[in-house]
């Protein structure tokens, strides 16, 4: 039987914080906006069926929201029946008002969220070795985001948490937002988390192909050709940087299901082949822990 809780991410002072008197809030449909207190949601699979793997969930919205449920909860629960012990991010956003620099929350949160993992790794009978991260859409940015702007820990820090590395071992992408430059970028979600007349460098250093390195961690990409919200070369950029690092990759792109197939009501709507993404990435994990 699962066991789940929440954590908070940062005890004390948060980084990148002030206080405002902006009010977290939540829709029926499990979207959160205005993220005041960043946590994590943990799914802990019955020890007796546990991989030893965990992965991290990075829900997508553009930036603007956390879609908790459609692509935290859920994906969450269905990791869990396969023994993988499955941990939803609630990140910080840039348009709320107790940012101090609006693009450096949400990044500092995912980093925090695989180092307090990674920390707990024995107390969650999981293996500090096999923490991946999963995003969807702007979620996807965040995550690759993570997975090309990572470190392996700060050792003269006063927080035993921030000497842990923050590299995830390996990523799985979902329709995911990758460039911020033209002519292939998710406008929404570059105006979201940079502002309408962000630097260049600023675009470069959140235009994630630009920035995988030889450690960058090996990758799952799954995307949708007829995806109108986030172009598929978003993905094939990023599967190409990797194949230039000799980074290992698996890619899955399917010709029909637009943006935001993860979600059961996307499933819903007929497109059934769809359902196997689910099959493939699990195949994948699985040869990860060959």
């Amino acid at each position: 039987m699962e066991k789940k809780f929440s954590l908070p991410l940062w005890h004390g002072v948060v980084p990148n914080f002030k206080k405002t008197d902006e009010l977290e809030s939540q829709d029926v449909i499990g979207q959160i906006s205005n993220v005041q207190e960043p946590d994590i949601t943990v799914h802990l699979p019955a020890k007796k069926d546990s991989t030893g793997q965990a992965i991290v969930i990075m829900p997508g919205g553009g930036y603007s929201f956390v879609a908790f449920k459609g692509e935290g909860t859920s994906i969450a629960k269905w990791l869990n029946l396969k023994g993988i012990t499955s941990i939803i991010l609630k990140y910080r956003l840039p348009g709320s008002k107790s940012n101090i620099i609006p693009h450096k929350s949400p990044l500092l949160d995912a980093q925090r969220a695989v180092r307090l993992t990674r920390y707990y790794s024995k107390d969650w009978n999981i293996k500090a070795d096999k923490i991946g991260i999963m995003g969807f859409s702007a979620g996807g940015h965040l995550a690759s985001t993570l997975g090309t702007h990572f470190d392996y820990g700060e050792d003269n820090s006063s927080d035993v948490i921030e000497t842990m590395s923050s590299r995830p071992d390996f990523m799985i992408l979902l329709y995911p937002v990758i460039t911020f430059l033209e002519p292939y970028l998710h406008n929404g979600s570059r105006t979201a988390l940079l502002g309408k007349n962000p630097d260049k460098k600023m675009i470069e250093y959140y235009s994630n192909e630009l920035q995988v390195k030889e450690d960058t961690p090996q990758t799952f990409i799954f995307h949708c050709s007829n995806d109108n919200e986030v172009l598929v070369e978003n993905s094939l950029l990023f599967y190409n940087s990797l194949r230039a690092k000799n980074i290992p990759a698996e890619m899955h792109i399917y010709p029909e299901g637009g943006h935001g197939f993860a979600n059961s009501t996307m499933l819903a709507a007929g497109i059934s082949h769809l359902k196997t993404w689910k099959n493939c990435c699990l195949n994948w994990i699985r040869w990860l822990d060959k």
